[in-house]
């Protein structure tokens, strides 16, 4: 086997904003094996807030190539490096590869029943209320919203949004920028748009003002769930968790975590970073049975990879052998 690395561009569709700054566009990290004549595939995000570079992820990767040509298997993978996106970018080539080389697909392998077409949020990046309340009343016929925030004014945002788009089912996700003085306020706001699920409201590691938070609405644990090994302190504080590939370090931890959370009666999102089809397509295998699909992506590129995931308005298609798996 042999392995290469590239890094890409691709360009964002005007720009996009969360409470930790702006972006115009995803720069992705491909990990390709080659096995003779298949070739597998994996693309990963990497994503400073986990300390991770771009320069610094692809080399991490390229440092492998003696394991992969030795022979590199997903199970050896887990042992020869630690959870993150240089991992996912491996562990999502060598399934594509292994799928490549059996003639059947990845769901196939894994054990899990086919993927279907499935519903993911539309994010509406971070503003004024009044550009997010045009932004909403813009993706008005998307039925599910997910709502990035920043922290102060978030309720007037919320307000904004549901105004916007009144039919809506909301995600929101403040990226850690609340504070437990602010929680009550925005609880409130969230209660009264009748938002379906809140997303990492407060920063990791000090988020125990959530143990005493009462609301019927579920809060879902992102930046301060990683993998299995977080699970224990995170099953405490919330009802749900945004499995994300380039967090878990690859598909094949996902679908452990995914069982594991299932087991403990959490919720599962199933999430992305900012990616093209590729990222998103090994997330498929997870999107079925989860409660939250947020594989949104491709839309919010200014093109995507050919091929490339289908989508028809919000609903999405599982991906074609020729894109992955």
């Amino acid at each position: 086997m042999r392995l290469e690395v590239a890094v890409e561009r691709w360009p964002i569709a005007g720009r996009f904003t969360i409470s930790r700054g702006s972006r115009t566009e995803a720069v992705v990290v491909v990990a390709t094996i080659r096995a003779g004549e298949h070739v597998g595939r994996g693309e990963c995000v990497p994503y400073a807030r986990y300390g991770e570079t771009v320069e610094g992820v692809e080399a991490v990767i390229e440092a492998q190539w003696q394991l992969v040509e030795h022979g590199l298997d997903r199970v050896a993978l887990q042992r020869e490096m630690p959870a993150g996106a240089a991992r996912n970018a491996l562990d999502c080539a060598l399934w594509d590869l292994e799928a490549k080389r059996s003639g059947r697909r990845a769901w196939e392998l894994a054990g899990t029943r086919a993927p279907g077409a499935v519903t993911t949020a539309y994010t509406l990046s971070l503003g004024t209320p009044e550009e997010m309340r045009v932004a909403a009343e813009a993706a008005r016929a998307r039925p599910l919203l997910k709502v990035k925030l920043g922290g102060a004014g978030d309720a007037a945002r919320i307000r904004a949004v549901r105004e916007g788009a009144p039919d809506a089912s909301l995600i929101v996700d403040a990226n850690e920028s609340w504070r437990a003085e602010t929680l009550g306020e925005n609880l409130a706001a969230c209660e009264a748009a009748r938002v379906a699920l809140i997303e990492q409201p407060l920063p990791a590691g000090d988020d125990a003002a959530l143990d005493h938070v009462r609301t019927s609405i579920p809060i879902c644990a992102d930046e301060s769930f990683h993998d299995r090994r977080s699970f224990d302190e995170i099953a405490q504080r919330y009802q749900a968790i945004n499995i994300k590939l380039d967090k878990t370090g690859g598909l094949t931890e996902a679908l452990q975590v995914a069982r594991m959370a299932r087991a403990r009666g959490l919720q599962v999102m199933v999430g992305c970073m900012l990616g093209t089809s590729l990222a998103m397509a090994p997330a498929m295998l997870l999107a079925t049975d989860s409660e939250f699909v947020d594989l949104d992506g491709p839309l919010l590129l200014a093109k995507d990879r050919e091929p490339g995931l289908q989508f028809a308005g919000s609903l999405v298609s599982p991906p074609e052998a020729a894109l992955w798996g």
